[in-house]
């Protein structure tokens, strides 16, 4: 009869851990910590395009609360789509990501714990946004401020989850960038931010339809426009949580040691 020596034995690396989780997210939030520039794009930008939105349309206080809520979803997404794909090919590109696989580390538990992370720095980016745009800048929303930071945090969460998602086919943080073109730009333009989705080409509708930032965007108008949560209102929420969990379904399973 044989017998397995503990230093024989492997940790299986394959299964999600929590611990392992919690320790990876631990890591990112003290390397965003010793960089101050990357923290003030991810909580600042935001804030600060939404003020400069806000006195473009000086003169027409009710263009901004018609278009300013839908924005404080969509910029959130788009900075941490920005900041999460170029730091995570960071990671992979010094040889961080390969150290770290090498040990009783999951891609799930990577990627769970990057979410975590920069999960945690969305919701002060969203919480600062949302405050900025209700109490500071007048928006006028007719429903709860509460459900207004509640997408505004699963649209950064998406931002994050695509970010995540992409870099694992970048080889360099210039191909990262160029990414935005290609995943965020054509839902921006498709999203129903610029004209309502119905009168768009009936292909361009049908796009629309399986693109998540549509959906963010329908949320914000849903608590822009409603007192009460609404039956869009929840299935908007649903497709982007579900959207967003999807993705970071697949950024495990694409996930790369090192780049090419």
């Amino acid at each position: 009869m044989t017998t397995t020596t503990p230093a024989a034995r492997k940790v299986p690396t394959g299964a999600f851990n929590a611990s392992r989780t919690g320790a990876t997210a631990a890591r990112v939030l003290r390397q965003l910590r010793h960089d101050p520039r990357t923290i003030a794009l991810m909580i600042l930008i935001p804030c600060v395009m939404l003020v400069l939105l806000r006195y473009v349309f000086d003169s027409s206080p009710r263009t901004f609360d018609n278009i300013g809520a839908s924005l404080l979803g969509v910029f959130p997404l788009i900075t941490m789509f920005l900041v999460t794909s170029i730091a995570t090919l960071r990671e992979r590109t010094s040889g961080t990501l390969e150290r770290l696989l090498a040990m009783p580390l999951g891609k799930a538990d990577l990627i769970a714990g990057y979410a975590l992370a920069f999960g945690t720095v969305a919701v002060v980016q969203s919480a600062l946004a949302t405050g900025l745009a209700v109490w500071g800048l007048g928006l006028d929303v007719t429903g709860s401020f509460w459900l207004l930071l509640l997408v505004a945090l699963l649209d950064a969460l998406l931002g994050t989850a695509l970010g995540l998602f992409v870099s694992a086919f970048a080889s360099s943080e210039f191909q990262a960038v160029q990414f935005m073109p290609a995943v965020i730009f054509p839902q921006l333009l498709l999203c129903g931010l610029f004209t309502p989705r119905s009168a768009m080409h009936p292909v361009l509708e049908a796009v629309s339809d399986v693109l998540p930032m549509s959906y963010a965007v329908d949320g914000m108008n849903q608590v822009l426009h409603h007192t009460d949560v609404t039956t869009t209102f929840v299935r908007d929420v649903l497709i982007v949580a579900g959207c967003a969990v999807l993705v970071l379904v697949l950024g495990a399973a694409t996930l790369r040691r090192r780049t090419d």
